[in-house]
């Protein structure tokens, strides 16, 4: 899978927790963690910041919907980010 695929794919996730309950998003952002890592084929810094960003923003909202905590402030920001990764390799 392409850097940009891989970022396609963690946004379309993203927008689909929206229409789920908290235990089937965690299901969804817990299959995202190997994702967001990346694959360490290297890219440009920017590329690598906004997936960072995308990472700590998906593990943010997981653990939020982990401990039962409010999440719906986290997963905008979550999305935000995958848009952010998406737009430099898309």
């Amino acid at each position: 899978m392409s850097e940009g695929e891989m970022a396609q794919h963690v946004l379309q996730c993203l927008r689909q927790t929206e229409l789920t309950d908290p235990k089937s998003a965690l299901g969804i952002l817990n299959g995202l963690v190997g994702l967001v890592q990346g694959d360490g084929t290297p890219h440009s810094f920017e590329v690598d910041e906004a997936r960072a960003s995308t990472f700590m923003a998906v593990c943010e909202y997981a653990k939020a919907l982990h401990r039962g905590q409010p999440a719906d402030a986290l997963r905008p920001a979550a999305i935000e980010a995958a848009e952010k990764w998406q737009s430099l390799v898309g």
